[in-house]
């Protein structure tokens, strides 16, 4: 059988992107989160506003920025405002409808973990941190979520809670107070998950070309629901492809190394 014309990170990456029309306005986490914004901002969705914790307002990197400090961000940016304001007048004032996050690892109820991989007073490794991501996942309109499906980053129970999805699922996360939708897909390599409308645990709905159901559930950390109905991802075009690899290679060129398609 042929192999496919794109890897599994393009086609996660490109689904991701598609979510996002011209109407969003989008806080934006780096790594895959910044790629497939960028993508869709290069794409179908050109009015898209980005704005990244750093202050930057209507991002429109050449390359994808290492960090929110990325000179990049505010060079190309509509404009570059005090991170106070970026998160008391945009984030909590609700004038953001997109939040956009990656992740170290992921529960069942879409909460994650970006600070430690291990105990945390002893972690095995201590990841880059919270930043912003607490408070996006806590204000934004909705959340979307990027990351690689494993049984290492799908796990039962997180080493740390960083940022809160949907708690312990049910109702628990309006009881919290806060605002906001919170996840509402969770976007991988192997497929689409979205929480289920009462008790808000993740359940498949989606995979990519060539993916099965057993796929996903042997890749993640719990008894994974599916939907009777899967729907099938739409195969890259060939202009997100070329547009999506002419990205990736204009910043590995950039910051003189291989950055690849993350």
């Amino acid at each position: 059988m042929a192999e496919p014309a794109y890897t599994p990170n393009e086609i996660m990456t490109v689904a991701a992107a598609r979510l996002m029309s011209n109407a969003t306005v989008c806080f934006v986490g780096i790594g895959l989160p910044s790629a497939a914004a960028n993508l869709a901002r290069l794409t179908h969705a050109p009015d898209i506003v980005l704005i990244y914790e750093s202050g930057t307002i209507g991002a429109k990197p050449e390359v994808l920025p290492l960090s929110i400090g990325d000179g990049e961000l505010a060079e190309y940016a509509d404009t570059v405002v005090s991170v106070p304001e970026i998160f008391r007048y945009w984030l909590q004032g609700g004038r953001v409808t997109v939040g956009f996050l990656g992740a170290a690892q992921i529960d069942r109820f879409a909460n994650i973990n970006t600070t430690v991989i291990g105990p945390y007073a002893k972690p095995k490794t201590r990841l880059p941190g919270a930043g912003g991501a607490p408070e996006i996942a806590a204000a934004a309109g909705e959340v979307f979520i990027v990351l690689r499906q494993n049984p290492r980053a799908f796990v039962d129970k997180l080493d740390f809670v960083t940022s809160a999805g949907h708690l312990t699922g049910g109702d628990s996360r309006a009881k919290s107070g806060a605002r906001g939708k919170g996840p509402t897909v969770v976007i991988t390599d192997l497929g689409v998950l979205k929480p289920d409308p009462v008790s808000k645990e993740l359940t498949l709905v989606g995979l990519h070309p060539g993916v099965t159901a057993e796929q996903a559930k042997a890749a993640t950390g719990w008894k994974l629901k599916v939907a009777e109905r899967l729907e099938i991802t739409t195969p890259p075009s060939a202009q997100e492809l070329a547009v999506l690899r002419d990205l990736h290679a204009r910043t590995a060129k950039a910051h003189g190394q291989q950055v690849g398609e993350g």
